[in-house]
């Protein structure tokens, strides 16, 4: 199903025209089969907060209902019976804190989505979920197992250039000693929901498991914050002799054909201040991190990681993710310099085209980069107004959808064309 070299698009379902499974997510896979793409990659599938957003959801276990294409389709009393068996972990958990009719619409999610996948596989695409390292306060998760967080401290984000007082996320921060106490067993079967749901998962803030930035709940920024250790590879080594790794994990198409026994197919998101230990880390779990075509561009760090000579096959290049602009949005703010940089990329590549967004969509699927994803409205041309998310901004975020016959069958083929150009087409 695999060859090394490959390429996919990122678009939530909340972005497919009507924001929903059903006939809208079927279009958009025989699309993809169509452009030559062998990936789709999605944000998380929980239930997302007030804003929106699904990196604060109420349970890292549960899908959202408000995905359903059919959410009064019926259920059985023996489906249900056979559901809460199999997920019996945290299946009572979420229902004391949804309510009734919560574990059938679980169940609903379980048809759709196994449809889904199956007709995704048929078509030579498989599925890339995401982890967000941290839960929701005071969600299902937080509710149920307070001994596993520590008390009097959030998360966040140590200052930096871009925010001189840090970012204060405000989720619960773990008690690893309690979670090894364990066996990591609430990552474990965190894990192995979110992999019987996808063939690959990119892990949020992986950083986070050397060491993460703990705030005081009562400080008024994130700048009052300090380094406390994460728990190293030994949480991954709990995984990998629960659910094994390599032979069952589509992660090992980034290495190479062979499978890799023992690497879990998790995708390492070490973007920020990656220290060695870090990266170390990523190394030896055999996991590929990311590189940011966006990033690429700063006349003033000529080794970043995310300049394109600097690029490793064990990564996955994305042209943008959630959280950036949308190429043609990010082209048009561009100052002299780094415009200047871009350009001078193109020429030398040889890949002028028309559209600025479709040189730069050439050159990122060029990278050596095993896998190349390609932001959806990058494709389709559109500009900021399209932006996923713009962090730190409430009520401007997770809107944004695709109108019916934006992906067009001649996108398709120029698409396929650029795909196969790059040596990735599946």
């Amino acid at each position: 199903m695999r060859s090394s070299r490959t390429s996919g698009i990122q678009l939530h379902i909340t972005s497919l025209p009507g924001g929903r499974l059903g006939p809208s997510a079927y279009a958009f896979v025989d699309w993809l089969q169509a452009a030559g793409q062998s990936w789709w990659q999605m944000l998380p599938l929980g239930p997302p907060d007030r804003y929106r957003s699904p990196y604060k959801s109420a349970s890292a276990f549960a899908q959202w209902p408000g995905l359903l294409a059919s959410p009064d389709a019926p259920v059985s009393a023996e489906e249900e019976v056979s559901f809460r068996v199999s997920q019996a972990y945290w299946v009572d958990d979420w229902e004391r804190f949804a309510g009734p009719g919560a574990v059938a619409d679980q169940v609903r999610f379980e048809r759709e989505w196994s449809a889904l996948r199956s007709y995704a596989r048929e078509r030579g695409v498989g599925l890339i979920g995401d982890v967000p390292i941290y839960v929701a306060p005071d969600g299902a998760d937080h509710r149920a197992h307070p001994r596993l967080f520590r008390h009097g401290v959030v998360s966040g984000a140590p200052p930096d250039a871009y925010a001189p007082t840090g970012q204060l996320w405000g989720n619960p921060v773990y008690d690893w000693p309690a979670l090894q106490r364990t066996g990591y067993r609430w990552w474990v079967e965190r894990l192995r929901r979110t992999l019987a749901h996808f063939d690959m998962v990119r892990l949020d803030h992986f950083r986070g498991f050397v060491a993460y930035w703990a705030v005081p709940q009562d400080a008024p920024d994130a700048s009052h914050g300090v380094w406390a250790r994460g728990p190293g590879r030994a949480v991954f080594d709990a995984v990998t002799r629960e659910l094994g790794g390599g032979p069952a994990g589509e992660a090992s198409a980034l290495a190479g054909d062979a499978p890799v026994p023992g690497v879990l197919p998790l995708i390492a998101e070490d973007l920020g201040v990656i220290t060695p230990a870090v990266q170390r880390l990523r190394d030896g779990l055999g996991l590929p991190g990311m590189a940011v075509l966006q990033f690429g561009f700063d006349p003033d760090d000529p080794r970043g990681p995310h300049r394109l000579e600097n690029h490793r096959e064990d990564q996955v290049l994305y042209t943008g993710t959630h959280d950036n602009d949308t190429l043609r949005g990010w082209w048009e703010t561009l100052s002299a310099d780094r415009r200047a940089e871009v350009d001078a990329a193109v020429a030398s590549a040889g890949f002028e085209e028309p559209e600025p967004w479709w040189s730069l969509i050439r050159l990122a699927q060029r990278s050596p980069a095993r896998l190349c994803m390609l932001q959806a409205q990058d494709v389709v041309g559109l500009g900021s107004e399209a932006r996923m998310n713009v962090p730190g901004s409430i009520g401007r975020s997770w809107r944004f959808q695709l109108e019916e016959g934006q992906l067009t069958e001649e996108l398709a083929a120029r698409l396929a064309a650029v795909t196969r150009e790059a040596g990735r087409e599946s």
